[in-house]
Order: C-alpha cells, then sequence, then structure tokens
C-alpha cells in the first residue's frame, strides 16, 4: 500500500507541474501592419526572444502566442521591414491591437504604387507569385538573374548560349515581346520590337527589393504588350537606417564578383542617400565565355514634408560578353573534346583569343528617373516619375565578300566549305588577315559592330482615391517618345588597310572607309506613345472586383539614312523617311474575387486586348515601305481560380485560356525576309502552387503547370530577297503545331530549413518537359508535313543553397554557398527544329552542368 502511494505521487508530481505551467502560461495577440499605409503585413513572424517558441501572421496579420506569465521580450520580423523589439508584462491575456512595423527602405511604398505591384493576398483577382528577397539573395548566387524565376508556374528560363546576360524567359508560351517588364514602374520592353534583352540588366540582381510575376491580364494598367503576364521589378530605394555592406564572392570557371553598398539613412533634414556599385568577370561555362560586368545603383530621397517626397534614382550595369553564336548538333557535341562546353564562334590573333562574328556583345542602357510622390489628402495621392535612358552597344559580326570565312553556318551547325579553321576546329583568322593584307582593294572581310542605340524619354503618372472605404480609383498617363540608332560599324580592318562597301547610297560610290565609319544599313526609327489608363475596384470584406481600360496613340516612322535611291514594289522611290503611321490599341480588363469563410477564395477575370503590330511588321522588308492595311493584333483571354489560405497552408489553382489573332511574324533566312501575317495561336492551361509551414523554421514550396499551346491556322506569306524584290508567296502549314521554344509541363518543389539557429538549408527540385523545338514557319510549305516540332527530352535538376548568420566583432556578417544541378544532369535547354524533326537534324544549346559559388556579405 506504501508503495502504492509513493508511485501516484510520483506520478501526479509532473502532472502537477505541466498544470502549473500551464496556468503560468498567457496568450498575446495582435495584428502586424505597415506603419504608413497600415497594410498587413502577411507572413511577419513573431519569436520569443532567445527560445524557439513563434508564429507567422496570417493572411489577415493576425498572430496568436503562448508565453509565460512574466517579462518576455517578443522580436517582430518581417521581409523589407526594419525589426521590432517588445518587452512586455504578460498576467495572462493580452492584445497588442495593431503592431506598425517601418519599412527598411524610404519611400518603398510609394514605388509598389507605382508598379502595380500586387500587395495583399486573397483580394486581388489575378495570378501571381512573389519572389521574396531572401530567395534572391539565398539561391542566385552566381546565376543569371531571371533564372530565379525557374520556381514560377508557366515561366521556362534558359540561357540561351550560355553568354552573360543571355538569358530567355517565357511565360505561358510568350516571349518577353509579349510580356510586359516594369522596373519601379518604368516599362523597359523594345519601344521597336518589344524584347527584354537580360544583359542590360545583368547587374540588377544586386539592388532588387522584390520580383513578381503576375500571369495573364495582371494588375498593371499600363497599355503594355502583356499578353503573357507581366514582371514586376522593385529596386531599392534609400535604407532607412545609417549603413552599408560589403559582399565577396567566388565560383566555378573563374567566377568572381565583388559588391558594395552604403546609405546615409533618412536624416533629420529630410534627405537620404543610398549608393550601390559592383564588378563581376568570369570565363563561363562554355569555352571562349569570357565575361565583364559592373553595377551602379543611385537613390538620393528627399521627404520635404509629409505630403510630398522626392526620389531620384539612377543605375546601369555595362557589361561586355563572349557569345556563343550558332546551336550545333547534338552529335557535334558528343564528338567535341569540350562537350557540351564546345564553342564554336571564337579563335585566336597574336594568342588573344577573339570572338568572331555572333560571338561578342556589349551594352549600357542606364536608366534615369525623379519620381515626385504627393500625399494630397487622406484618401488621395499623385505619383509622377520622369524618366530617361541613353543605350549605346551592339553585337560583333563579320561582314564583307568573304564573311563565311570566318564563321559557321547557323541554319545548319556547319562550318561553310570555305569557314577557315584551324587542327583543332576554331576560327583561323591568319590566312584571312593575311589575304587583307596583300590585296590592292582592300579588306574582303571586316568586323563589325551591329549597333542598336537610342535616346527614350517618357513620364508616368498615376492618381489614386480611396472613395470612401471600400472603392479605390485609379487614373494616369503614359507618354514615351523614343529614338532608336541602327547601323553597322567598322571596328577592325583586320589586316587591310581600308574597306570598301557601297550598300549606303549616301555617300560617293568606292569611298576607302576606315574604323569607325558606318557600312551594310543606317536607319533610324523613332516611337511616340501617349496613353492613359483608368481602374475602378472595390474591396469589401466579403468580395472584390475591378474594371480597367486602357487606350493608347502609338506613332511609329522610320528614316533611313543609308538607302537613297531604293524602290518599292510598285517602282516607287521611296522616301527618306516615312510618315508617321498612328494605331490606337485598347484594353479592356475585369476581374471579380469572391471570400468564402475565413480560408477559401474564387476569383475569375477576362479581358480584351487590342496589340498594334511591331515595327518590323509595319515596315516590311527593313525599307521604308510601309505594309498596306497592316492589322492589329487582337487577344481575348479569361481566367478561373481557387485559393485556399491558412497560418500553415495556402494553395492557389488557377486555369487560363487565352486565344491569340492576327499576329505577324518577320523572319529573316539568310538574304531573304518573310513576313507572315494573319496567324492564330491558342494557349491554354491550369496552373498550381501551394506552400506548407509547419514551423517557423521549416517551409515547403511546390508549384505544376500544365499548358497546351498552339498554332490555331494555316497561312500564306510573302518571301523576299537581299534586293527586296518578291520572290513569291507560299503557304505556311502549322495549325494545331504546338508553339516552340518553352516547356510546356513545369513542376517544382523547394524546401527551406533553419537546420541550427541563424543557419538555413534550402533544396530546390525543378522538372521542365513537353518543350518543343523552336521552328521556322517558312520551311512549313508542305501541306503533307504536319508533325509536331521534336520534342525535346524531359528533365530535372536539384540546386541547393546554404546560409548562416554570424557576427564578426559585432558587426553583422552571413556566408553563402549555392551548388546548381548537383547531379550534373545532362539536358537540351533549347532547339531549333530540323528537316527531320527528331534529334538527328536539330540544333541545340545544352544547359550547364553543375555549378557553384560562394560568397560573404558583412553589414554594418
Amino acid at each position: 500500500m506504501k508503495r502504492m502511494c509513493i508511485k501516484i505521487v510520483l506520478m501526479m508530481v509532473p502532472v502537477f507541474f505541466m498544470a502549473l505551467a500551464t496556468m503560468s502560461q498567457g496568450v498575446v495577440k495582435g495584428k502586424v501592419v505597415d506603419s504608413e499605409t497600415k497594410e498587413v503585413l502577411i507572413g511577419a513572424t513573431v519569436m520569443v526572444e532567445g527560445t524557439t517558441n513563434g508564429v507567422a501572421a496570417d493572411a489577415n496579420g493576425e498572430f496568436s502566442i503562448s508565453v509565460k506569465s512574466k517579462n518576455v521580450a517578443l522580436i517582430f520580423r518581417c521581409v523589407g521591414y526594419n525589426e521590432l523589439r517588445k518587452v512586455l508584462a504578460v498576467t495572462k491575456n493580452l492584445n497588442l491591437g495593431q503592431i506598425a512595423m517601418q519599412a527598411a527602405s524610404v519611400g518603398l511604398d510609394e514605388v509598389k504604387v507605382s508598379a502595380s505591384y500586387v500587395t495583399t493576398d486573397r483580394s486581388t483577382p489575378v495570378s501571381y507569385s512573389s519572389i521574396e528577397p531572401e530567395i534572391l539573395e539565398n539561391k542566385l548566387g552566381n546565376q543569371e538573374f531571371p533564372v530565379v524565376l525557374k520556381s514560377t508556374p508557366s515561366i521556362y528560363v534558359t540561357k540561351t548560349g550560355g553568354g552573360f546576360g543571355d538569358s530567355r524567359v517565357a511565360l505561358r508560351g510568350f516571349d518577353t515581346d509579349n510580356i510586359g517588364v516594369l522596373i519601379n514602374g518604368v516599362p523597359v520592353n523594345g519601344m521597336e520590337n518589344g524584347k527584354v534583352y537580360w544583359s542590360n540588366w545583368s547587374g540588377l540582381s544586386d539592388v532588387t527589393k522584390y520580383m513578381q510575376v503576375q500571369r495573364g491580364l495582371g494588375a498593371s494598367k499600363l497599355g503594355l504588350s502583356s499578353v503573357g503576364g507581366t514582371i514586376n521589378i522593385i529596386t531599392q530605394t534609400t535604407d532607412a537606417r545609417l549603413g552599408g555592406s560589403v559582399y565577396y564572392g567566388l565560383g566555378n570557371d573563374g567566377y568572381e564578383k565583388l559588391a558594395v553598398n552604403f546609405s546615409t539613412g533618412l536624416m533629420k533634414n529630410g534627405w537620404a542617400l543610398s549608393l550601390s556599385g559592383s564588378r563581376t568577370e568570369g570565363n563561363g561555362y562554355f569555352r571562349g565565355g569570357n565575361f565583364l560586368g559592373w553595377n551602379y545603383f543611385v537613390n538620393l530621397s528627399k521627404k520635404i514634408n509629409d505630403r510630398h517626397r522626392l526620389s531620384f534614382t539612377a543605375f546601369g550595369a555595362p557589361q561586355k560578353h563572349n557569345q556563343r553564336g550558332n546551336k550545333q548538333l547534338i552529335q557535334d557535341y558528343r564528338d567535341h573534346k569540350d562537350g557540351i562546353r564546345m564553342n564554336t564562334s571564337y579563335g585566336y590573333i597574336n594568342g588573344v583569343l577573339t570572338p568572331t562574328g555572333y560571338g561578342y556583345n556589349e551594352y549600357h542602357k542606364p536608366q534615369i528617373s525623379l519620381n515626385h510622390f504627393w500625399t494630397i489628402n487622406d484618401h488621395s495621392n499623385l505619383s509622377t516619375a520622369v524618366y530617361f535612358s541613353k543605350s549605346t552597344g551592339g553585337g560583333k559580326r563579320v561582314y564583307g565578300d568573304d564573311k563565311n570565312k570566318l564563321q559557321w553556318d547557323y541554319s545548319t551547325g556547319k562550318p561553310f566549305a570555305e569557314t577557315c579553321l584551324t587542327p583543332d576546329g576554331l576560327i583561323d583568322f591568319a590566312p584571312v588577315m593575311e589575304a587583307n593584307r596583300n590585296n590592292i582593294n582592300g579588306s574582303s572581310v571586316v568586323f563589325t559592330m551591329e549597333t542598336n542605340a537610342h535616346d527614350w524619354y517618357g513620364i508616368l503618372s498615376t492618381y489614386t482615391n480611396n472613395v470612401g472605404k471600400d472603392i479605390h480609383i485609379t487614373a494616369g498617363f503614359d507618354g514615351r517618345y523614343y529614338k532608336g540608332y541602327h547601323y553597322g560599324k567598322i571596328t577592325d580592318l583586320l589586316g587591310g588597310k581600308f574597306f570598301i562597301d557601297n550598300n549606303l547610297k549616301n555617300r560617293e560610290p568606292n569611298r576607302q572607309l576606315g574604323i569607325g565609319d558606318k557600312v551594310n544599313y543606317y536607319n533610324l526609327g523613332y516611337v511616340m506613345w501617349l496613353g492613359g489608363f483608368a481602374q475602378a475596384e472595390i474591396v469589401k470584406p466579403q468580395y472584390s472586383a475591378f474594371g480597367s481600360v486602357s487606350v493608347s496613340d502609338q506613332a511609329y516612322r522610320r528614316e533611313d539614312e543609308g538607302k537613297y535611291g531604293v524602290y518599292n514594289t510598285d517602282k516607287n522611290k521611296l522616301p527618306v523617311k516615312t510618315s508617321w503611321q498612328h494605331f490606337v490599341p485598347v484594353s479592356v480588363k475585369a476581374g471579380f474575387n469572391y471570400k468564402m469563410g475565413a480560408f477559401h477564395n474564387v476569383f475569375v477575370n477576362a479581358g480584351y486586348v487590342t496589340k498594334a503590330p511591331l515595327m518590323n511588321n509595319i515596315f516590311i522588308k527593313n525599307s521604308n515601305e510601309v505594309q498596306k492595311d497592316a492589322k492589329y493584333e487582337k487577344i481575348v483571354t479569361a481566367e478561373i481560380g481557387y485559393g485556399f489560405s491558412m497560418e500553415m497552408f495556402n494553395a492557389k489553382l488557377n486555369g487560363y485560356y487565352t486565344r491569340w489573332m492576327d499576329k505577324s511574324v518577320t523572319k529573316s533566312i539568310g538574304n531573304e525576309t518573310a513576313t507572315i501575317p494573319d496567324i492564330d495561336a491558342i494557349h491554354m492551361g491550369i496552373e498550381l502552387e501551394a506552400t506548407f509551414k509547419p514551423c517557423d523554421r521549416f517551409d515547403l514550396r511546390g508549384m505544376f503547370s500544365l499548358g497546351d499551346w498552339r498554332w490555331g491556322d494555316d497561312v500564306e506569306f510573302t518571301l523576299y530577297n537581299d534586293k527586296q524584290e518578291a520572290l513569291g508567296t507560299f503557304n505556311a502549314y502549322i495549325k494545331d503545331l504546338h508553339v516552340g521554344n518553352a516547356a510546356q509541363t513545369t513542376a517544382s518543389l523547394a524546401a527551406n530549413w533553419e537546420a541550427l539557429p541563424k543557419f538555413n538549408i534550402g533544396l530546390s527540385w525543378n522538372y521542365f518537359g513537353r518543350n518543343f523545338a523552336d521552328f521556322d514557319p517558312t520551311k512549313r510549305n508542305k501541306a503533307t508535313d504536319r508533325d509536331d516540332s521534336w520534342k525535346m527530352p524531359d528533365y530535372s535538376t536539384l540546386d541547393a543553397n546554404v546560409s548562416y548568420n554570424f557576427k564578426i566583432s559585432g558587426v553583422r556578417a552571413k556566408f553563402y554557398c549555392n551548388i546548381n544541378n548537383i547531379f550534373n544532369t545532362e539536358y537540351i535547354a533549347d532547339a531549333q527544329d530540323g528537316s527531320t524533326h527528331n534529334e538527328h537534324t536539330a540544333l541545340v544549346y545544352f544547359g550547364d552542368g553543375i555549378t557553384w559559388s560562394t560568397g560573404l556579405r558583412i553589414t554594418f
């Protein structure tokens, strides 16, 4: 009996202390919001200092955490905000109400407004994915800037030839000429062709604060070429406090990077200054892929008073890099000593590695803007940005009667019969330079720079008004003026004394030309853009809806300084400068979102967009001849989606349908040009994205997308020779063929684990399937040839990243290590279809094998 009593007492002791502990606990509740906008901060973490006890704010910004009933310190953290520490005396239950956190950057919210950045989950009826600063910081390493988007539904990113900054992005099967790209609210798509060359922004990752991909219609109100979606890039503005950082990193193949930044913080006089710069160089993954890139960023902000703020921003990324100028047959990679690192676009001159035509690029496209943000009253504001961009640079070419001696045939992946090669298969410059030296008529082949420069001026003004509590009105103006310069320029006579070129008609015949003289072509493109947009949005606790309309007058003009005396197809002499060609595209969009209880929401949106034809499709045959009755491209799109959101788990599922009508494509085929009008395409699919966060130290993210993107009809086209003479009308049999150049099935699974305090491990698996080779519609001229282009093998890669935060003599430091494609998976990233639509005739680029980088950032 005595033993029984002892056992009962021993059993009751832990129960008693557990009950006592429970009685001595309290619950702290609250809601985390932005200190200025009062917007809820979803996912903000609340930790009991010195413990692993922590929770994350839910979709409404609310949290509830159990603490011991004595003095405790709670640490509030949110990406992009200053850490907040609160010391509390907790009795039993305590409601803190709103916890206001201050943004770590001055003026960041104003930039978000200008950029149409979606910030509130489960209320905007569009499909979007956000890439937060921690993901950029921890996972990018020495990869290309856009590569961080590869785990986003319906996005396919490749490095194409693998040169520095040569990445390519496709969204829902659309290239960047049909994706709107904004940097701080300013559009950066090319004004003539709509494209975005990421090498122009290769250093932007150093200063990017957020990235967001809005798929489909998106929330952007500008008249953008955003059939596939919109990519919003928000750079840092000015850090709210004094400090800075220094970063040094190393990586595979000679990669080395040094970056510094400094900020004064917001000073008492209302001024704040941030400076950032970096230098990056390396040898590239493929042979001869040397590169050197710089990045600079300046932001000067002035808080005039509580209602007015000025911000001056200037940034740029001058760079020069070698490229692979042409794809190769798979078997040629197999047979080459360098394997998938094979590069045929270089040789040596006097022992110096020298790229040949299509093997080198240099560019600098700085952007300068002055932003004014005016808080008119408690419910309205006006944001205005005046900006300017002046670019210089271009790509290397070989030019002259003997140009094929120094290049391969990019259409076959083989050298021309006359191509001069060393025994190692590299370009042999020596015999060509010797012939140039001995030629009394000057060089028969020279190096040129195919220059594409521009002057671009713009103003973007956005007015917002919160009419009452629930209705938000947005309206604005988008004005742009652009002048583009396009010409070939001699950069190296390759041993000769001069060069003669009679392609330009505005100078005397047989003039002896030297370095710096223009050759081959010289034309200018002008674009004027005047646009207006308006959007009304109603936001209720249970539902939200929006409707928007945009209209713009887009005018194009072409001036040809080099082709005097050229005649059109009617034998009439073409003008040196055309008249303005005006187009007035419109877009109408609407969406509705409904919240079902605390966890569910459904949304639907639809839109109709007309799109002005690209400049190449307005002025045909690379001349000043205007395409008669150039058609607007028309897009009809609709989407439906469902969302589920809880504290630990959220998921988004949506389906979309886009019909693209009367698309025009211009193709250059050797010395011939084809304009293919009136093409239809249908893009539809489903997308799933989910996040699971069972605790503060571990999270799991996944996505899956399945697309079906096909051409809608057979079309006719006219083929022209290099003398701009029509060679005839042909058929392109492309109906129901899959759109090439982007994986139509993608999936990813990523895990991040704080294994030890401030020590994080991340793994990311990505899968890409049903990727059809790109193909030339002009070669599909047989009615019996209805086979799809070659479907590249499906592939997946695994990446890993490690980071560790620590202190050195009281100064914060962070160590990074990234390994990409851990298992050295061999895969084909890009392909051009061949005559037999299989792997034997396709020309390809392989993706990179295993790569690595490591770095250390010290923050003071």
